[in-house]
């Protein structure tokens, strides 16, 4: 298959899954879950290869660096809130990313994961590049990384609302802040659904996390592996 269709085949899946979305509101039904499970589906269906399908797929993969920048204009538009409550999300981000971390080590140890695979779970709450890079700095495995970072972004997406419901979170100021410090570009992605306001708090965190995270992880890898 040419480069070209792998790229039309890939937003025409998600774009099916977005009307999916719209019509049906669930969790289950994410875009970015349901049009993963699909283009796996019909990849095995057709025989077509990874490398294959990412001859095409790249060029997608090539726009995630202006979709991110493109975030800067919720940013902007919230700089006043964002100043407004800086410290309260500074201090929430340390937390979470403390949390994450502590609860890895704990699991991890309880269920006697080796060294290398705790390693590349510390930096599961990471935007994907920056997670990769900490993992091949700290001696893990950068691709298993990639995988858990997938995980822990759908896993926040998937329960986010839910947790919301349940611990009565109200503002939004704290979803977004709650979503972007646990589930990076995916969970931000989410937060579009609740506003711009929630959009920018989720951005602003997920790139604090990435900060925070990179002087940290590598702390935690250091003391308890």
């Amino acid at each position: 298959m040419s480069e070209v269709t792998m790229i039309v085949g890939t937003i025409f899946v998600f774009f099916v899954m977005k009307k999916v979305y719209a019509r049906f509101t669930t969790p289950l039904l994410l875009p970015v879950l349901t049009t993963t499970i699909t283009v796996i589906i019909l990849l095995q269906i057709f025989d077509v290869s990874y490398d294959s399908y990412m001859n095409g797929a790249k060029w997608i993969d090539a726009m995630l660096g202006p979709a991110v920048v493109s975030m800067a204009y919720p940013l902007y538009a919230q700089r006043e809130t964002i100043i407004k409550n800086k410290f309260s999300i500074i201090i929430s981000v340390i937390v979470a990313m403390l949390s994450g971390l502590i609860s890895v080590i704990v699991f991890a140890k309880l269920l006697n994961f080796d060294n290398e695979l705790i390693i590349s779970l510390l930096p599961k709450s990471i935007t994907t590049p920056v997670a990769m890079q900490i993992t091949e700095s700290i001696g893990g495995i950068p691709s298993l990384t990639a995988v858990f970072v997938i995980l822990a972004g759908l896993t926040g997406a998937l329960t986010g609302p839910i947790i919301y419901k349940i611990c009565r979170i109200e503002k939004v100021i704290s979803k977004g802040v709650s979503m972007g410090s646990a589930s990076h570009g995916i969970g931000v992605a989410k937060l579009s659904e609740y506003g711009e306001q929630a959009l920018s708090m989720g951005t602003v965190s997920m790139t604090l996390s990435a900060v925070v995270g990179s002087f940290i992880c590598p702390l935690f890898a250091l003391l308890f592996t």
